[in-house]
């Protein structure tokens, strides 16, 4: 029971993108997301949700948890019924053994709400569902150590795969014009991180020809840095990685933040290309400073590191190779998606 369809990145990425793998281990999954695509357009476009729309959102999540009572088991991404209470769901389960599935930290959501009324209704939902759960899958460190609090019964910690496969089969397009190209790829919500690198991208821009190139839903329009959007799209995400120099992906020391994935890393690093990040959370598992990327936490750093990358090529492709890699010996879709039906069969035997 995936949040989101394709359109949702961790539903597409931790759900739907490990199904064959979970048919080649002989587990027969029915797919039943809360939200359509049509929900995430609306998001994305800042369009408020139609209550309609919503009330048969959850109408049709009913009839999915009524409709499937002979499953063996109930694999749900984040909680099945957002804003409802644990012990509601948990009726709803009728008994069932369930597994959840957590990429960030969501818990924070209802834990930190400014309405009162919500932190007391839902401040500890997620932590009393982790415990009762026949398996939690967490995504990084951050999270395994919130869920072992919560009182986990059995954890796995599997990353957001990649699908090494579709990156190798993109080809470097030719450059549209001279200069740096910083890329950046993200939605609406996590933008807002990019505003960190205003005065560093301008200032590189005012020294030479430098573009950042943002993929996602709408021009992200920083300062005095010249910008080249691509409109998202899963069949030509490859291709437009492959047009950068350097991918970025700056975030704050705050607690959502520690829980973050760091999958825009292992993107730009299984598209062959050097990455800069924030030493927060799992990017710091995932970039070791000089070998698999550069570190930067402040606007210095970030002109520093991205100056260094600007200006030596060979250091681009020594950290791009070292990434790519990395990416390969543990974060590849075809490593990770039998781990993860592995699990699967034995939370359902169980």
């Amino acid at each position: 029971m995936p949040r989101y369809d394709r359109l949702g990145a961790s539903s597409r990425l931790r759900f739907f993108d490990p199904l064959s793998h979970l048919a080649a281990a002989g587990l027969d999954v029915a797919m039943a997301p809360f939200f359509d695509d049509a929900y995430l357009q609306r998001l994305y476009s800042g369009r408020p949700m139609n209550g309609w729309a919503l009330a048969g959102r959850y109408r049709q999540r009913l009839g999915a948890l009524a409709g499937h009572r002979g499953a063996g088991l109930l694999w749900i991404e984040k909680e099945a019924l957002p804003w409802l209470p644990a012990g509601l769901e948990r009726r709803l389960f009728r008994g069932r053994p369930y597994v959840l599935d957590f990429d960030d930290a969501w818990h924070l959501r209802y834990a930190g709400h400014p309405r009162a009324p919500v932190r007391r209704l839902l401040g500890t939902k997620l932590e009393r569902l982790v415990a009762a759960s026949a398996l939690t899958v967490v995504a990084n460190e951050a999270l395994a150590d919130w869920a072992e609090r919560a009182g986990a019964r059995a954890l796995l910690r599997l990353p957001t795969p990649v699908d090494l496969a579709r990156y190798q089969a993109a080809s470097t397009p030719e450059r549209r014009g001279a200069g740096f190209r910083v890329g950046w790829i993200g939605t609406p919500s996590s933008a807002r991180y990019l505003r960190a690198l205003a005065e560093p991208l301008a200032a590189l821009a005012a020294g030479g020809p430098l573009t950042l190139v943002t993929i996602g839903t709408s021009p992200v329009g920083l300062p005095g840095v010249p910008e080249e959007f691509i409109p998202w799209s899963e069949a030509g995400e490859p291709a437009a990685l492959a047009g950068i120099d350097v991918g970025v992906m700056p975030l704050p020391h705050t607690p959502f933040a520690q829980g973050k994935s760091g999958f825009k890393l292992l993107q730009y690093m299984a598209a062959g290309k050097a990455v800069v990040a924030s030493p927060v959370g799992e990017n710091r598992r995932i970039v070791t400073d000089g070998v698999t990327g550069l570190w930067a936490d402040d606007p210095a750093q970030w002109v520093q590191t991205l100056g260094a990358l600007r200006d030596d090529a060979d250091l681009r492709r020594r950290l791009a190779m070292a990434g790519r890699e990395l990416v390969a010996r543990d974060y590849d879709l075809a490593i990770l998606g039998p781990r993860l039906a592995a699990a699967l069969a034995g939370a359902a035997r169980a």
